[in-house]
């Protein structure tokens, strides 16, 4: 097994190298896309969490080589590097196991304070980041996004970079505040929502994130998918 890998299609757009750690995730989002990319059943994945079997000696191994010294490593795709009510201790020690070999992560989070906990491993070089959809009750055991961003302004105090994931979106309206009142992060990244039904007019809304991110001096990527739908709005 090699943890490490290329992400494809729209993952891409989140980084260049991506590591999973677990099998499934607690939060139970209903957006959540990963049960059908691994072919289980939304109760399984939601249910049976635990580390990949051989997940951490598996990483010191693919490390070993040199060949990431200086990368970025996303976690995670699949899962969520701290799923809430399971032991994540494992998440601290291939931290700990991609800093010593030179190389730097890009973590994306809906957890609580294990995250806090880690926060010691990074340096400059690495990524914290959370999702902020504008939507309630779609992240059933997820940390609240008040918490979440609470994380972001603490990584930022530190000398840590910042960077949210707007995607799916559910309320435009919680993005545009998001956009023009949070000083205190690097990076946004702003899509749409796919593969559920919603009445956003697409287009209007990536033109106006894209506009408030100028006015605010935001630094933003629009995802793919929703460029298309400005560029055809």
């Amino acid at each position: 097994m090699k943890p490490i890998y290329e992400p494809k299609g729209r993952a891409k757009e989140y980084g260049d190298l991506a590591l999973n750690i677990y099998t499934g995730c607690t939060h139970r989002c209903t957006y959540c896309y990963a049960p059908n990319v691994l072919k289980k059943t939304r109760e399984d994945f939601f249910t049976n969490v635990e580390p990949r079997k051989n997940i951490l000696e598996a990483t010191k191994k693919q490390l070993a080589g040199g060949e990431y010294e200086g990368k970025l490593i996303h976690l995670c795709f699949t899962c969520d590097p701290y799923p809430t009510g399971i032991d994540t201790s494992i998440t601290r020690e291939i931290i700990k196991a991609i800093k010593d070999a030179g190389a730097n992560v890009q973590i994306l989070t809906k957890g609580g304070l294990p995250t806090f906990r880690d926060l010691d491993l990074l340096d400059k070089n690495d990524w914290v980041g959370t999702t902020i959809t504008g939507g309630f009750g779609h992240e059933v055991w997820a940390n609240g996004p008040g918490g979440r961003l609470k994380l972001l302004r603490s990584a930022k105090r530190i000398g840590l970079k910042t960077w949210v994931s707007c995607e799916p979106v559910f309320e435009e309206s919680a993005i545009y505040d998001l956009i023009r009142n949070s000083d205190y992060i690097d990076l946004f990244k702003i899509g749409k929502l796919n593969y559920h039904p919603s009445d956003i007019n697409w287009g209007e809304f990536g033109r106006e994130c894209e506009r408030l991110c100028k006015e605010h001096h935001r630094n933003y990527y629009i995802k793919e998918d929703l460029r298309k739908e400005v560029k055809n709005g």
